[in-house]
């Protein structure tokens, strides 16, 4: 159950924290991202110290527990040996409701170091889900980026978005459309897919928690908004090569709309999520099956 509020007391409170690294400051190379990256180190550090400062601003707020997902790639990057007693982490994949897995338990939700969809403009590492494959996601006819993705599958459970963290094209584009309540921080502002410009981390430190503290006081006063989408959920599924939608259409739900498209319909959320999430495993698969063919 989440936690019960009055005008007088907070009984308990849970927030969740889902993390990602494309939009965290400094981070502009691909070596920045993946485990075997020159640049790896790096990346984990400064997202480890972004959730670190945010978790630590919730437990100041009043948020007893956080909840944190580790959600960028293989979901095990930050650095675990510094987290204080109240946070718990998630992390490894696959699991269910990726990025936003734990969501369920918890009663607000924060993102961090979020970006752009894929054919954003000098967006850093602009995609959707997944770079490899996804050219773009619908849900119920509107295009999502993660953040929106996400955000409807927290409103499933009735958890409302109240901080966003990440590259500034994201916050303008859809957080601010989707989620108006939603505290921003923008913790760089991209120059190309490659390049960004991103302030100090003691500035970005003064604004995270400044931003974490007023998010706190929106949630408590029941400003925040649990974004959600109707019932059942049609979901479109754009790939980037043809196999991938050759492969999603042996899914008995799905229907082949067109050489790169499939769609299928869920009775809810989770479920839309949970079968979107297998489609994109699905496609990293026959990519493994067709490396070792040539």
């Amino acid at each position: 159950m989440h936690s019960s509020l009055n005008l007088y007391s907070v009984v308990f409170m849970k927030a969740f924290i889902s993390v990602d690294m494309e939009g965290m400051p400094y981070v502009v190379i691909p070596g920045h991202l993946n485990l075997k990256g020159a640049l790896y180190e790096e990346a984990r550090k400064i997202a480890t110290k972004i959730t670190l400062i945010t978790a630590e601003e919730l437990h100041k707020n009043g948020f007893d527990e956080v909840v944190v997902a580790d959600s960028h790639g293989p979901m095990v990057n930050l650095h675990v040996d510094e987290l204080p007693e109240y946070v718990e982490i998630i992390r490894g994949y696959p699991r269910p409701l990726s990025m936003v897995a734990g969501v369920e338990d918890c009663d607000a939700a924060l993102f961090l170091g979020y970006h752009a969809k894929f054919g954003t403009a000098k967006s850093t590492f602009d995609h959707t889900y997944s770079g490899a494959s996804i050219h773009k996601l619908e849900v119920n006819g509107t295009e999502v980026s993660e953040f929106l993705l996400n955000a409807y599958a927290a409103g499933e459970y009735n958890v409302p978005v109240i901080l966003v963290a990440g590259e500034a094209q994201l916050l303008k584009d859809d957080v601010k459309r989707y989620a108006p309540w939603a505290k921003t921080v923008a913790l760089k502002h991209s120059l190309s897919r490659v390049s960004a410009r991103s302030p100090s981390m003691i500035k970005i430190e003064k604004e995270l928690r400044q931003a974490v503290k007023s998010a706190a006081v929106i949630f408590k006063q029941k400003k925040a908004k649990p974004l959600t989408t109707p019932k059942p959920v049609k979901m479109g599924v754009t790939f980037n090569a043809s196999h991938f939608a050759d492969v999603a259409e042996l899914l008995p739900s799905a229907k082949r709309t067109g050489g790169l498209k499939v769609e299928y319909t869920a009775k809810n959320m989770t479920e839309a999520y949970k079968t979107f999430e297998l489609l994109a495993i699905a496609s990293s698969g026959i990519s493994a099956l067709l490396t070792q063919l040539t």
